[in-house]
């Protein structure tokens, strides 16, 4: 499967490296998780290698920004899992609890104090700790972005609830638009302009063209994810939040479905290529370093997802 996943993608043209203390991050981020209580042992967490991850997406990051962000996909992670492996994503009512618990940490925007006991534990002191953190750097407009993007995080995780107590597959123009939330990408997109300084002036965020290449890169960076975890998450039958399966169900055929995902993919791309030029057209060096965090981010899905044994 892998091996057709790196024949049928075209290989992002974008440079690869990876920051030089991801290794020693790793361990950082292990400890945290462990102190917090978010993981009981580091087996599953280390398989998901969320420095490998974030290492790839901000290479040249001061090292405390890059454990930022390292322990937000750490946490990511381990929310996930809790949804997918553990049963607390498998219907809304089962969700709902944590999640109101999680909504009532973002609420309070990374101020200092305790984090009231509740419903989602050790998950609530995690997500606190980070918006304490993302709040230090007193840049309102992060934190303000960082809490909006967890919060659709959050909510469109009772979307994928819903549909797996009725075990529906949704139809692709959902899904698409659904899966860019799923995935966290803007929560984690801000967290990595933070780490680069790569904040574009806001009345170049403005430009509806901005918009566009955000979506595209988003898109990019969850169906790349898609088409390269598709093998695992359909060995326990077929999962519905997955690019090729929702195509699956509108063609018929699963080898048409891998295809036609690629070949979204590619196309996406091509049109992520043209969006960044007419960017740096109208804007020129100001949009520069958020384009190359977006394009981190593309080529670190990429090559991390071709190494995962997250995904074996």
């Amino acid at each position: 499967m892998r091996s057709f996943v790196v024949s049928a993608l075209r290989e992002p043209p974008f440079a690869h490296v990876r920051h030089e203390d991801t290794e020693h991050v790793a361990r950082e981020s292990a400890d945290w998780a462990q102190d917090l209580g978010l993981i009981s042992n580091g087996q599953r967490l280390h398989r998901a290698d969320a420095a490998g991850l974030a290492g790839r997406a901000c290479p040249q990051a001061p090292r405390e920004r890059l454990r930022l962000l390292t322990d937000l996909i750490s946490w990511l992670f381990v929310m996930d899992d809790a949804c997918d492996e553990d049963g607390l994503g498998a219907e809304p009512t089962r969700l709902a609890p944590t999640v109101a618990a999680l909504l009532d940490v973002l609420d309070r925007q990374g101020a200092p104090g305790p984090v009231p006991p509740g419903a989602a534990g050790t998950l609530a002191l995690g997500l606190a700790d980070l918006c304490q953190r993302v709040r230090g750097h007193r840049r309102p407009a992060v934190l303000l972005r960082f809490v909006a993007g967890m919060r659709e995080y959050l909510l469109a995780l009772l979307w994928e609830a819903a549909n797996r107590e009725h075990e529906r597959v949704p139809p692709i123009d959902e899904y698409v638009q659904m899966r860019r939330h799923t995935g966290a990408v803007y929560p984690s997109l801000t967290l990595t302009d933070l780490a680069l300084d790569g904040f574009p002036p806001a009345v170049r965020r403005a430009d509806p063209g901005w918009a566009t290449l955000e979506t595209l890169a988003a898109d990019l960076i969850c169906w790349c994810n898609d088409v390269f975890s598709y093998r695992k998450e359909h060995q326990g039958g077929p999962d519905a939040h997955n690019l090729i399966t929702v195509l699956a169900r509108e063609t018929g055929d699963e080898s048409v479905a891998l295809r036609a995902a690629a070949d979204r993919f590619n196309d996406r791309l091509g049109a992520y290529l043209a969006a960044e030029t007419d960017l740096l057209a109208s804007h020129g060096d100001a949009v520069r370093p958020a384009l190359d965090t977006r394009r981190n981010w593309i080529r670190a899905t990429y090559d991390w997802s071709r190494a995962a044994a997250r995904y074996e």
